[in-house]
């Protein structure tokens, strides 16, 4: 009997939110609501003064004609700061108070609950056909391509100029469909079609000196909404490349689905513009939403995304979530809700390989976005080593200059700008151990670079310390290797569980390719995350769990299409159910780098193959 009680308590949680869900007057907690408030402003430091204040539809007073002039009264002299208003998925507003506004808020009738506002962070042309998705047989011609199942994206915008948005061979939008386009500054809603048929924005920023102001525009200047909306349902493009690296064709793994964008993030995501992202994207009418973000999780009634998503799923709408990058560290999977569909990422067999001779004739292998051939390159050649932390004040001309540079931490393509400004040859990152095991990702470095897994940062560490004058040369052959590594393995950094929350609820759910994903880019955003980079590309290659989580929102479309009547349930269990457990050789998918009686002990969860049918 004692064993039931854990199971009891979060059943009774689960009936708790749906209560609230149908507006009745019952809490989501049976704490006094001043000390609900009390523990928000004590476990949740504001990143703004908005708070979220979740209401009893059913409490609205008879002399309010509609909700909105309900809120206005509560909010009083503060009516002409409320930011948002919700409707659809829950009922309430988002407000600028200060924290004894927000305290004496919660005790006003009607009032369900006040959350302080936090922010939410992005999870950052194979993988398709490495899914086992074929034009001629099986999933896609089964679904129709996806054919007119309308994905929602709650992401940082969209640039729809790219190939990958083009409508070719599209008929018209359903009927239903109640989204549309923005017209705003920088964003015309002539530039959506039959694919792009919803753009809109929910995003705030911070201005200097303080307050926050609405920016109208669904297009993004930060590339990250554009890769996850083309790589869940991007048309297919002939010919797409990053630097001629993964050159080849690229489609979307639903091609033939619809986009609607919900811009709600750039650097961060308010949870409350993402909330509001959500309630207008199921008022409009998507069937499916793709969330490339996470926060630590949380008890579901402490937890905004959690209370959201609840409504939209109650409302037919799949919803599919990024597990986090916080791996391989237990117990750090974020989105573990059950009627969340959580995703981790792993590795493809595409591999981008460098390598780095050493002076003692040892070759080690790494990978890099780097595009040209080192003898055509600075310091070609054996070049001298040095190693610093690569911090702004250790990569100085007098230390750096004319040399490769090794760091002692992590350091991708930004630090390469950096090294490249004081004069360095060269640069090599080494992957940390506790941090992403072997997993290594590709970096589009400036000047010569590569990026070594902790196995092969150990064997330079060695050579280093064993001479007096420690040097090295490059080699880049500009290649894309396929079918040669061991794929799919669970990818260093994706989250691990157990949950946290609710321990009996196994995530990550699924896991899918997240690792050197090719897909559209902004072009208003550099392929590396360094403002010193002045490059501009159609196409990017990045990694994390925010990559795979589109990758399940393009099968699950096609699973919508093929059984349009089943509900959100029904296709989580089709995607857990029949997802294989084997890599592409046969043999159990592991953990990348770590010893294969790792499986059990991790409990890894089944990489999403769609060979089978939908």
């Amino acid at each position: 009997m004692a064993s039931m009680i854990p199971i009891l308590l979060r059943c009774s949680l689960l009936l708790l939110l749906l209560v609230q869900s149908t507006h009745s007057s019952v809490t989501l907690t049976q704490k006094p609501k001043n000390a609900m408030a009390e523990e928000h402003k004590q476990l949740h430091p504001s990143t703004s003064d908005t708070y979220v204040v979740l209401t009893n539809h059913l409490a609205k007073p008879s002399k309010f004609d509609t909700h909105e002039r309900w809120y206005a009264s509560m909010a009083g002299e503060n009516s002409n700061h409320i930011r948002h208003t919700y409707g659809t998925v829950m009922h309430g507003f988002a407000a600028r108070l200060t924290d004894g506004e927000a305290h004496r808020m919660a005790t006003v009738p009607g009032v369900s609950l006040v959350y302080k506002d936090r922010v939410y962070h992005t999870q950052t042309t194979r993988s398709p056909w490495f899914m086992g998705l074929h034009d001629d047989f099986g999933a896609w011609p089964d679904a129709e391509f996806g054919d007119g199942v309308i994905i929602g994206f709650v992401d940082t915008g969209i640039w729809p100029e790219r190939a990958s948005f083009n409508d070719a061979g599209l008929g018209p939008v359903r009927s239903t469909w109640r989204g549309k386009c923005v017209d705003a500054p920088g964003f015309n809603a002539s530039l959506c079609n039959n694919k792009l048929v919803g753009a809109k924005s929910f995003l705030t920023v911070e201005l200097e000196g303080g307050g926050l102001l609405t920016d109208p525009s669904p297009r993004d200047i930060a590339g990250h909404g554009t890769h996850v909306a083309s790589t869940a349902a991007g048309s297919e493009v002939p010919s797409a490349d990053l630097f001629q690296f993964a050159g080849g064709r690229a489609s979307g793994v639903a091609p033939m689905a619809r986009i609607a964008m919900y811009r709600a993030c750039n650097a961060g995501c308010f949870a409350s513009d993402v909330i509001a992202a959500i309630d207008a994207a199921v008022t409009d009418g998507v069937d499916l939403l793709s969330i490339s973000i996470a926060y630590p999780a949380e008890p579901f009634y402490d937890d905004l995304l959690s209370v959201a998503t609840f409504g939209a799923e109650r409302r037919g709408v799949f919803v599919v979530l990024a597990g986090g990058n916080k791996g391989p560290t237990a117990l750090t999977i974020s989105n573990v809700a059950p009627w969340m569909t959580t995703v981790g990422a792993a590795t493809t067999d595409r591999v981008f390989p460098a390598t780095l001779t050493l002076g003692n004739g040892v070759v080690l292998t790494g990978q890099s976005l780097y595009d040209t051939p080192f003898s055509q390159s600075q310091g070609a050649g054996m070049v001298p080593l040095v190693r610093t932390s690569c911090g702004e004040y250790d990569l100085t001309p007098d230390k750096v200059m004319g040399k490769v540079v090794v760091c002692s931490r992590e350091a991708g393509a930004s630090a390469g700008f950096e090294v490249e400004r004081a004069g360095g040859a060269g640069i090599v990152s080494v992957q940390s151990t506790e941090r992403f095991w072997d997993t290594v990702m590709a970096e589009p470095f400036p000047l010569p670079g590569l990026l070594l897994s902790s196995a092969g940062g150990k064997k330079l560490a060695d050579y280093m310390s064993s001479v007096a004058y420690p040097v090295a040369s490059f080699n880049f052959t500009c290649d894309t290797v396929t079918g040669e590594n061991r794929a799919p393995m669970v990818a260093g950094f994706s989250s691990r569980g157990p949950n946290p929350i609710v321990p009996e609820i196994l995530k990550p759910d699924v896991i899918a390719p997240g690792v050197n994903i090719l897909a559209a880019w902004s072009g208003a955003a550099p392929p590396s995350d360094s403002d010193m980079d002045p490059r501009r590309v159609e196409y990017n290659i990045i990694s994390g769990t925010s990559m795979a989580c589109p990758h399940v929102a393009g099968v699950a479309a096609l699973i919508k299409k093929r059984h349009g009547d089943w509900t959100p349930a029904m296709i989580r269990s089709a995607l857990m159910t029949t997802a294989g457990p084997l890599d592409k050789n046969g043999r159990d998918i592991v953990d990348g780098g770590r010893p294969e009686q790792w499986k059990i002990e991790l409990a890894i969860p089944q990489m999403l193959l769609v060979a089978l049918r939908v």
